[in-house]
């Protein structure tokens, strides 16, 4: 009997229980260790960031990030409205307002034209934003050029989310190094995972001293337990850090893996009509944590996303639609949204199809033969 084909499983490199074994050997079971403080350096000399903060999600690293540019009650953040939720919870949390900008076509990322009209249209109206927050979806780098201009130009701050980009580069640069902070997330479906976690990253060594200050509850320095501001439990494990040094140890490899499978869907969908991906834009370098397709059914002939995934679950293997603009959901709708009919698009017609690293030979096989099913 077959196994079910998931989306993006964990891959494990082997040195994981490594470090997890010194940890108990050590009796390093606290919430911070040798372990926090090593995954920091690696991640900071692998990114080619001066500061990390390993936290306990990447939802977390993007409220405290929030928290470090002062975001409080009422002050409005620019976010791209084609996402996960998890990149606008934060702003909530702060009492904040998400402003949702749409996508442009080439990257599926936030609209640098648009986001220039959406900072004007809100400096007209009283409320210049207090940061900006573009998502670098599916791997895919954002345009981060022409969106650093429009906030260099407007003196906007900008928190990268580069939650599902690890490994992915811009012009030589990754994701996340690139405005004032970035977020990165190591979730269980994430390119490498510490079963839960996420990091902060800055040039800033005074954001990322306050992150992990106020991500171990805010204690201030003293001989008794005293506070003076609200904190969190926020902090990364040192088992779970020890967990994301074995995976950052092979990490180059997993990128290189979910790039051949991109590889494989692309040679696999290029005579089936109506199918198309997203293309890199010049410069910029994709991890490919998921590939992901657009079916036009006006082109294929009336096959649909739907039609698709109903396929492959009729062979036990995981598809998922592409996300839902957040201007759509029915707890973000009352926001102010700046839209081109773009995200709502890719929305309808895209896919995301099974992309984990350590898929057989049989796997592909199944996949291909579904696919060819569905179309033929």
């Amino acid at each position: 009997m077959n196994k079910r084909i998931y989306l993006s499983p964990p891959h494990m490199g082997g040195e994981e229980l490594k470090y997890i074994h010194q940890a108990f050997d050590q009796n390093w079971i606290a919430p911070v260790g040798p372990n926090v403080d090593q995954f920091e350096k690696e991640l900071s000399a692998y990114l080619g960031v001066s500061h990390v903060a390993a936290v306990s999600s990447g939802t977390a690293a993007l409220h405290l990030g929030l928290i470090n540019l002062g975001i409080q009650a009422g002050d409005e953040v620019i976010v791209s409205t084609l996402t996960f939720s998890a990149s606008v919870n934060p702003i909530i949390y702060q009492n904040a307002v998400p402003v949702f900008v749409d996508s442009e076509k080439e990257t599926w990322n936030m609209c640098p034209d648009l986001l220039k009209k959406a900072i004007e249209d809100r400096i007209s109206k009283g409320k210049k934003p207090a940061a900006i927050l573009p998502v670098h979806i599916y791997g895919i780098p954002a345009n981060m050029d022409k969106i650093m201009a429009v906030a260099n130009e407007f003196g906007i701050p900008v928190i990268e989310d580069a939650a599902e980009s690890l490994g992915s580069t811009f012009n030589g640069k990754h994701t996340g190094s690139i405005g004032t902070m970035g977020v990165l997330s190591f979730n269980g479906n994430k390119i490498i995972t510490t079963s839960g976690g996420g990091a902060l990253i800055s040039e800033n060594e005074d954001f990322i001293k306050n992150a992990r200050f106020l991500a171990t509850q805010a204690r201030d320095k003293s001989p008794y337990y005293h506070h003076t501001q609200i904190g969190y439990n926020y902090r990364m494990s040192n088992i779970l850090a020890g967990i994301g040094r074995g995976q950052l140890e092979v990490l180059d490899d997993r990128v290189r893996g979910k790039r051949e499978v991109f590889e494989f869907y692309e040679n696999m969908f290029a005579e089936i009509p109506g199918v198309t991906f997203c293309d890199e834009l010049a410069g910029s370098f994709s991890n490919r944590w998921l590939s992901t397709i657009l079916i036009d059914k006006n082109i294929s002939g009336g096959k649909t996303p739907e039609g698709l995934v109903a396929a492959f679950e009729s062979e036990d293997i995981e598809s998922r639609h592409i996300w839902k603009p957040m201007h759509l959901q029915p707890v973000f709708e009352k926001h102010p949204a700046y839209l081109n009919g773009i995200a709502e698009q890719i929305f309808q017609q895209g896919l995301c199809l099974p992309s984990g690293t350590a898929m057989s030979d049989n796997e592909f096989g199944r996949i291909a033969r579904t696919v060819r099913n569905y179309f033929s």
